[in-house]
């Protein structure tokens, strides 16, 4: 079911997540994942972007054959070339900005049937996938930016938070 996407300034978006009970029947909260970034074209999805508190992400990222379920996911370590590329965000519609993040990403997690995964990625899959992460640590992009780009985005952050915002999916 598509839920509304929750938008900068509400506190979830702020809070580390809590870690789900192995075993746990996640299928409708992975359905709704799924469902809600695909409506809004995204590449990726957190569950407090859905306003919950649970400790999980999907990605499925255009041109890359790469859809995923992370469970309980842990980064064990971040390594390699640092990059720097565009980074959006579907709960800071309109906004984007340059931020640096590593090449290669190392993670543990769990997938939809509770199998155990430990393996590196690189390139957009390590990009989104440490995105998407930080989402379940409580951060943004935006606590990534360099802060003299950031002001410039003081304005479009005001208006998304009175949400003035002209977007094609729902919103809270």
């Amino acid at each position: 079911m598509i839920k509304p996407i929750v938008l900068y300034g509400k506190q979830i978006l702020r809070k580390p997540t809590l870690p789900i009970k192995v075993g746990s029947d996640l299928a409708e909260t992975i359905q709704d994942l799924f469902d809600t970034m695909y409506n809004a074209k995204g590449a990726g999805l957190a569950a407090p972007q859905i306003n919950l508190e649970k400790r999980i992400f999907v990605v499925d990222p255009p041109y890359v054959d790469f859809k995923r379920v992370f469970i309980n996911p842990k980064i064990l370590r971040t390594f390699g070339k640092e990059n720097i590329l565009e980074e959006g965000c579907l709960s800071i519609p309109g906004l984007d900005g340059p931020i640096v993040r590593k090449s290669d990403v190392e993670i543990e997690w769990y997938d939809e049937n509770w199998k155990y995964h430990k393996e590196e990625f690189s390139g957009i899959k390590s990009r989104v996938i440490q995105h998407e992460y930080d989402h379940l640590e409580g951060t943004l992009w935006l606590d990534r930016i360099d802060p003299a780009l950031g002001i410039r985005l003081i304005h479009g952050l005001i208006k998304i938070e009175k949400r003035d915002v002209n977007i094609s999916y729902p919103f809270i």
